[in-house]
């Protein structure tokens, strides 16, 4: 990333939450009204790609937000025997960009600190076989499907799946 810009905590203090703008209504509301609440009832946790604006509060530029989650064997997509109870994973719950530096390549620097941090979890002890994630629409398929670890859940094409051995790899 240049250094114009840091992926940061979420803090509502430092950066700008009301005035981001990703086209997305549902994704704009979950920054700027919920993200702080859920981290307080350690329900998930937000980060930001912010401007380095010092003295001033810092725009938001994009953000991810991570949870714990668990899946069925039968839905991830993989050859590996595993067991029949829930399996644990990191979800990547959110991931926008502001509408103005959307199609930057911001998305995917931001996706690969989702995906690196998914690695620092697991390593401090966060048990996870991989990372899932919901699509929100086609659009955000496409961008997901451009990189070659995600896979689709074998019974819903708009869950992806990506397993810590690939995501190690980055």
């Amino acid at each position: 990333m240049t250094s114009s810009y840091s992926i940061e905590a979420l803090d509502k203090s430092k950066h700008n939450l009301k005035a981001f703008d990703c086209g997305k209504t549902g994704m704009n509301d979950f920054l700027s009204r919920f993200a702080l609440k859920h981290a307080r009832l350690g329900l998930s946790s937000t980060w930001v790609l912010a401007s380095k604006q010092p003295g001033k509060m810092r725009e938001v530029i994009g953000y991810y937000t991570l949870a714990s989650s668990t899946v069925t064997k039968s839905g991830i997509p993989t050859n590996q025997s595993l067991p029949y109870y829930p399996i644990p994973v990191v979800l990547l719950a959110r991931l926008a960009v502001e509408q103005k530096y959307q199609n930057k390549g911001l998305g995917a620097k931001i996706l690969v600190s989702a995906l690196r941090h998914t690695v620092k979890l697991t390593n401090r002890g966060l048990p996870a076989y991989g990372l899932v994630l919901d699509v929100l629409d086609n659009d955000a398929l496409k961008f997901y499907q451009s990189f070659d670890f995600f896979e689709p859940f074998t019974d819903n094409p708009m869950r992806l799946f990506a397993g810590m051995d690939s995501i190690r790899q980055l």
